[in-house]
């Protein structure tokens, strides 16, 4: 009988069904929410050294369903597991060591993640390399591997890409640009897993905060205005009004996401227009005209008020 593997890109969980029936017993009831009775399943395969339920147990622990949470325990299931070859184990425990504050620790895990096209690990990475903080600053991998985790969806590395722009020449983004391109074509893709059908994860379990957004790096840093209080309403251009800043509100590789992300947005910039700004793959979308900063910032301010990312740019 083959595997199924959890996937932890934190959007599905899909728990390991190996040859040994207990662990098969334990997925099924995960699925129909009797998480004790899974625990039960698989601990003591688990500690029999099973790498699908040690990966399940880690899974259990990290989400908290059917015991306390406790990322502690979720490493060390996680990294037992990830030693015995099990590549999602391997995935999530860089991460865990990174959340858990061993980021000297997890650099090779996330590594080996983000050579394989793990999305997170691309992430996470990606910011350590533009801020410095676990390696030596390198913007054009830094901007590569943000751009490979906004192609696949994370929402934060969209957010995050869109403020590198803000303090990466366009020399460096271009050829940020172009690694990202031979970093897609090079990935490493493990198969993937079969089997059992995945359960939904909650939010907040969606693998976001494991790295703090760039922060601009002091040789080129320029004071940020506080924000204004948020408005009740989005400020919109007057009409007619001419200028030259826009308020970015994301970066897609598929330019129908930035078209639709404008769909729901747009009743929120009466008098502004789109702006479809090609970057290499990368489709960032903009809207204005504001006639000054001040303006796109107060816009923008309203936009975060609702969830929105949104920062100020100067074509």
């Amino acid at each position: 009988m083959r595997k199924a593997h959890l996937i932890g890109l934190g959007l599905a969980l899909g728990l390991a069904q190996p040859a040994t029936a207990d662990v098969k017993d334990g997925v099924d009831a995960w699925q129909r929410g009797d998480y004790a009775a899974a625990i039960k399943e698989w601990r003591p395969l688990a500690i029999a050294g099973d790498a699908d339920a040690q990966f399940n147990l880690a899974q259990a622990y990290k989400l908290g369903r059917g015991l306390p949470a406790d990322l502690k325990q979720a490493e060390m299931w996680y990294k037992k597991a990830a030693d015995k070859g099990h590549v999602q184990a391997a995935d999530n425990y860089g991460l865990v060591l990174f959340q858990n504050g061993d980021r000297k620790g997890a650099v090779p895990w996330l590594e080996k993640s983000a050579a394989r096209g793990e999305p997170r690990a691309q992430y996470v990475l990606g910011t350590a390399l533009f801020n410095g903080d676990i390696a030596s600053k390198d913007w054009v991998r830094a901007y590569a591997l943000m751009t490979r985790a906004s192609s696949a969806g994370l929402p934060q590395a969209s957010s995050t890409l869109a403020q590198m722009d803000q303090y990466i020449p366009l020399d460096q983004r271009q050829k940020g640009i172009a690694m990202a391109r031979e970093i897609e074509r090079t990935a490493m893709k493990p198969p993937a897993p079969t089997g059992i059908a995945a359960a939904e994860l909650p939010p907040s379990a969606a693998g976001a905060g494991y790295a703090p957004p760039p922060s601009a790096p002091p040789a080129r840093s320029k004071p940020v205005p506080k924000p204004a209080a948020v408005a009740t309403r989005p400020l919109a251009p007057k009409p007619g009004a001419a200028g030259d800043w826009r308020v970015q509100l994301g970066a897609f590789s598929d330019a129908g996401r930035a078209r639709a992300l404008w769909g729901s947005l747009q009743r929120s910039f009466a008098g502004a227009q789109p702006y479809y700004v090609k970057a290499g793959a990368v489709t960032r979308l903009q809207a204005g005209p504001y006639a000054s900063r001040g303006e796109a910032e107060r816009q923008c301010a309203a936009m975060r008020g609702r969830g929105q990312a949104c920062l100020p740019v100067k074509p």
